[in-house]
């Protein structure tokens, strides 16, 4: 018996993590479109981010093959023959619905690329005859959770590089964004309002935050943390804020936020922990909102979290 190429299976599990952008609705789609193999959905972590439930699917339909390879095909063809995107179309900023939208179609037509050879014998239920790969090109061409999440480290550690202050503070919100993304935060990109720039805003543990994103030579000034908290404060009155200064809070700041504070803060050394993997984001972010829930303080190491 013949396997299904690794292009393939790759091409399935990035689909999965994109085609939804919401992570509730995600859980019934996959059940759904599994419900007659229980077997594969008994266990399937939906707690945690898309990416990682299509990580360890696609490795259980990897690992039994054998058994499976008529499911799996018809899931990555039911995949690559989807036109529209409901949950997309709901996102309500036109810039983030268009770049999620081209992000899903993208995956959905490199799948149907890859799985076109599949189609007429799904069709007849035939055995499926597929390219023979070597076990080390299986293995380059799956990508998983942990590996996008090492390559937002590498592309953090490049930018410690950057001699120029501005082009790192650029690319740091698109790095964040990304990073956000990957734990399924639902990020807004930078946006403007009256009066006022935003670096952009998440969803998480049923909050809302809005960003802001510095990566300059000095810590962030008092100054700089009051011009913030005052954003925040114009927001909806449960809005929180999430600082990330690469540089951190200077002292001042952290004094005048350590009892009472719209916002919590993060640091290089909190960033580079979870991109390191040695944490999860969602765990300093819930030790850190915890922390000012009951201290009043702006900031609490992510480093607490270990």
């Amino acid at each position: 018996m013949k396997q299904i190429s690794a292009q393939a299976y790759q091409a399935l599990r990035e689909a999965l993590a994109v085609i939804v952008w919401n992570k509730r609705p995600f859980e019934p789609y996959v059940k759904a479109a599994l419900r007659d193999s229980p077997e594969l959905l008994a266990g399937l972590p939906f707690d945690e981010p898309k990416r990682l439930v299509a990580d360890v699917l696609v490795d259980r339909l990897i690992a039994n093959e054998g058994t499976c390879q008529e499911i799996t095909l018809n899931l990555m063809l039911e995949i690559a023959s989807m036109t529209a995107f409901p949950n997309i179309d709901l996102i309500k900023d036109e810039q983030d619905r268009l770049l999620r939208l081209e992000t899903a179609q993208r995956a959905v037509a490199h799948l149907r690329q890859v799985t076109d050879q599949y189609a007429g014998l799904v069709t007849e239920r035939e055995r499926i005859v597929a390219e023979r790969e070597a076990r080390r090109a299986q293995d380059e061409a799956q990508r998983t959770f942990a590996d996008e999440v090492d390559q937002l480290r590498r592309r953090f550690l490049t930018l410690q590089e950057e001699s120029n202050p501005q082009r790192r503070g650029k690319a740091l919100e698109p790095l964040l964004t990304d990073l956000f993304v990957l734990f399924d935060m639902e990020p807004r990109l930078s946006y403007d309002l009256e009066h006022e720039q935003i670096d952009g805003s998440l969803s998480f543990d049923t909050d809302d935050y809005i960003i802001e994103a510095r990566w300059r030579a000095e810590p962030e000034s008092r100054g700089d943390a009051d011009i913030f908290a005052a954003k925040v404060r114009r927001k909806g009155k449960n809005a929180l804020g999430l600082f990330v200064s690469v540089s951190g809070l200077s002292k001042d700041a952290l004094d005048q936020y350590s009892e009472s504070t719209p916002f919590m803060a993060m640091d290089g050394s909190d960033l580079y922990l979870v991109l390191d993997q040695r944490i999860r984001l969602d765990d300093p972010l819930k030790l850190k909102k915890r922390h000012a829930n009951e201290t009043g303080g702006c900031y609490l190491p992510a480093s607490a979290v270990l």
